[in-house]
């Protein structure tokens, strides 16, 4: 194995061939991964079941039905919780473990959700999705630092990308769930309480689990740290990961003292690392992908498709679309990297913008000059116009989800050091749901003002934009060790020859 260093770290870099590890190589990675993935679940299940549940909440709350800002404030008040979850869920991962933060995460999410589903009125209705969302909020944090740091460097990008695997499975299971309960009496309460399922499951899963080697080794508690790579890793690479571990956390050692959110933009190489990892997270939402699973059934009806069961229906295959595209992600993150990866999916989807804010606009001009007026039997504005709404809505989703899903989550998983991985990740987890925020709380109000063709049409725009950050501002890092990765950092800070220079020991 050859030792590199580079000025101002005393961390290496394995620079032995990669081998040639699968996913299902190790099923005791795999078996932490898809636990730690629960917490994704319940991220996709509570962004998908929201938005059929919002159906039938207007129909049992008549302030709900009459007030849009109301309904945006249920829809969103979750994601306020988020935001202040992911701002502390980095300093709870960096001070007690990935694992506690985990059941912190769990037991916020099942009382949330009993809340919920109790709910009286919509104010204590928008209390318990204020409690789930700090749920969500932990969790968007702590569940792909952690499966990033018991994963090999060979397939991380895709275990990673298991987790978002289970938040669109989630956002399908919610549909499912939707549609199974909308000829049962209470509707929305069963589709918002049936969430605390899958948090108890996990937390009671997780208490058998083992905390991050990558954390306990920083937390000096070695035999514990080496006994969990031992499961991880063969005998031959067991000793390399352990040396590169023992070097790293000791620069983490040297460096951390408490990482202060302030100290994330002392140095260039941080600020750059932060820029790609928050800029990725806020791009993901502006692009639009959560106005789409929020409001899917609601945009299918503003395309003519009235029936609140063929709405949600038609979500239904929208959210399949997503799960699935999602796994061809996982297939693609580690074979055509990251950054490709991105700009393709970036690609289709302002494609697939502009064919729904083409549809929309052409629809609103038939409905202007009384070309459709008559409703069928199905619901539908007697026009094909509204199908080429849903096929524009497919399209978006099956180009948004093997890239511009899992890159960012995998991405701010990957590209910061140890000392400042709890915390970055966190605030870049912190921008994402702030983005969310943002659109989720005004795209009806949006579409109010400048219709629900000119929306799309502006979300095109920002893709572009996307596009063109990624173009310039994230560096590939298929394949590399955190090491090489906080090595790359440094070249792009400094200039790769004054770096090149100290390399070689």
């Amino acid at each position: 194995m050859t030792i590199q260093s580079f000025p101002g770290s005393s961390g290496i870099i394995d620079a032995s061939p990669k081998r040639d590890i699968s996913y299902f190589s190790n099923f005791y990675v795999l078996g932490l991964t898809l636990t730690a993935g629960i917490g994704g679940l319940l991220f996709g299940y509570d962004t998908g079941v929201i938005s059929g549940a919002l159906l039938y909440i207007r129909d049992d709350f008549a302030a709900v039905a009459e007030n849009n800002v109301l309904q945006e404030t249920i829809v969103s008040m979750a994601i306020a919780g988020a935001i202040i979850g992911a701002a502390g869920g980095g300093w709870v991962n960096d001070a007690y473990g990935r694992k506690k933060a985990t059941l912190l995460a769990d037991i916020i999410f099942a009382i949330g959700s009993v809340v919920m589903c109790a709910a009286p009125d919509p104010y204590v209705l928008i209390f318990g999705r204020l409690l789930v969302g700090l749920g969500i909020g932990i969790a968007s944090v702590t569940a792909p630092v952690y499966i990033a740091e018991v994963s090999p460097s060979e397939i991380r990008g895709g275990l990673v990308g298991m987790n978002v695997l289970m938040i669109t499975g989630g956002q399908f299971l919610s549909y499912l769930v939707n549609l199974a309960f909308t000829e049962v009496p209470g509707t929305w309460r069963w589709m918002l309480g049936v969430a605390a399922l899958p948090a108890i499951i996990q937390f009671f899963l997780m208490l058998f689990l083992p905390e991050s080697p990558r954390w306990l080794y920083l937390k000096n508690e070695k035999p514990q740290a080496i006994a969990v790579l031992a499961k991880i890793y063969g005998s031959e690479r067991l000793e390399e990961e352990i040396d590169i571990l023992a070097v790293a956390s000791e620069e983490a050692f040297r460096s951390k003292n408490n990482v202060r959110y302030l100290d994330v933009f002392k140095s260039k190489e941080m600020r750059l690392a932060f820029l790609a990892g928050a800029g990725l997270q806020a791009f993901q939402q502006f692009t639009g992908i959560n106005t789409v699973m929020y409001y899917s059934p609601t945009i299918v009806q503003m395309a003519g498709f009235t029936s609140n069961q063929l709405a949600l229906l038609l979500s239904l295959i929208v959210a399949a679309m997503n799960a699935t595209g999602t796994i061809v992600g996982i297939f693609l993150i580690d074979r055509c990297g990251r950054r490709r990866l991105t700009l393709s999916s970036l690609s289709g989807v302002i494609i697939s913008l502009l064919i729904l804010s083409g549809a929309f606009f052409l629809q609103s001009s038939e409905l202007n000059s009384g070309l459709c007026e008559v409703q069928t039997l199905h619901g539908t504005c007697g026009t094909s116009l509204g199908w080429i709404a849903v096929v524009g809505l497919a399209l978006y989703i099956a180009f948004f989800s093997p890239g511009m899903g899992p890159v960012p989550w995998a991405v701010n998983s990957e590209i910061y050091p140890e000392a400042y991985r709890g915390v970055c990740g966190g605030m870049s987890a912190t921008v994402n749901w702030v983005s969310n925020l943002i659109v989720s709380q005004t795209f009806l109000s949006l579409v109010t003002v400048v219709g629900t063709g000119g929306t799309f049409l502006i979300i095109a725009g920002v893709a572009v934009l996307a596009f063109i950050f990624v173009a310039l501002f994230v560096p590939e890092t298929k394949g590399l060790s955190f090491e090489e990765v906080e090595r790359l950092w440094k070249e792009r800070a400094w200039g790769g020859e004054d770096v090149r220079r100290g390399l070689l020991v």
